[in-house]
């Protein structure tokens, strides 16, 4: 098995055609068709099948294809790193969650720019089960986000960096900023921020740990920056970071609602491979990420 047949297998497979393959690698069809007809007979199984809608992965190239795929991505680093006149960078792409996006990466990325300014930064904001995935096929190296998101797959490892206690957030002079009990904010307009991972989602835990029954349907958002908006702008209240409270941005428009009933706490962290190094810019770029958490970690909450 050759690396050219890999990487040809894998340009017909995200290309959906051998035509398309070919001309994404600048070679011919029939030079696509004969290296993957080899790659099948060496593994003694067909990896595509023509339909009407083109070639299509079959069963056993759906999982050659996630194997490959990540394969591929190290090898890829791997020739960068060999590659590169003493001195160079490789590029670094990461993922982060929403809390990342708010506390984290500013600070963190100066301090990686002092030291590799010339580095190409690649930064996927989403949620965790839209980035770990990218994460395992190596696009990625590495994820900043929430233990609690994701259900700790084999491959990957987690590194706790700081944890964080929640807070019930609204706008500044709502008519709700009053409440001290849970059972207060019932009849309220919740906004679910599913960036808090928690299983079950997180409004409903919290009034399930209260006894109380849950809220009445909630919108849900997955963007911080929109669901800052929201909260500024409605009468709309929902479970936020208290650290993200304490930000100069959120302090202008909202506001703590302190009721007394207990807030849970959540995790924050670094997801990386467990089989894969990270290369030596990928590394800086964790470290300096780790560096702003610990300083958040001796902040009170």
């Amino acid at each position: 098995m050759r690396l050219s047949q890999i990487r040809d297998f894998l340009a017909v497979a995200e290309c959906g055609g051998i035509r398309a393959a070919a001309r994404k690698l600048g070679v011919s069809q029939p030079t696509i068709t004969k290296s993957v007809g080899g790659l099948e007979r060496e593994l003694h199984a067909q990896l595509l099948a023509r339909s009407a809608r083109g070639i299509e992965l079959t069963a056993a190239g759906r999982a050659f294809f996630a194997r490959a795929r990540v394969a591929d991505a190290e090898l890829r680093k791997a020739e960068q790193e060999a590659a590169q006149p003493a001195g160079a960078t490789a590029p670094v792409a990461f993922g982060v969650g929403n809390l990342g996006a708010a506390l984290i990466v500013a600070p963190a990325v100066t301090r990686f720019r002092r030291q590799f300014p010339r580095s190409p930064l690649r930064i996927v904001e989403g949620m965790a089960h839209l980035l770990m995935p990218a994460l395992r096929d190596g696009s990625l190296d590495f994820v900043i986000g929430l233990r609690a998101a994701v259900e700790l797959h084999p491959a990957l490892r987690f590194r706790p960096l700081y944890r964080s206690e929640l807070a019930v957030a609204a706008r500044k002079g709502h008519p709700l900023r009053h409440a001290r009990r849970l059972a207060e904010l019932a009849a309220a307009d919740w906004l679910s921020t599913a960036t808090l991972g928690m299983p079950g989602g997180p409004v409903e835990r919290l009034f399930a740990a209260a006894r109380l029954p849950p809220p009445r349907p909630q919108i849900q958002c997955e963007s911080y920056n929109t669901t800052a908006a929201l909260l500024a702008g409605t009468d709309m209240v929902a479970l936020m970071q208290r650290r993200t409270l304490q930000e100069p941005r959120a302090r202008s428009q909202l506001v703590e609602i302190p009721i007394a009933d207990p807030l849970p706490s959540i995790t924050a962290g670094i997801f990386t491979r467990a089989d894969a190094p990270l290369t030596r810019t990928a590394a800086a770029m964790a470290k300096a990420a780790s560096s702003v958490a610990r300083g958040l970690a001796r902040r009170p909450a």
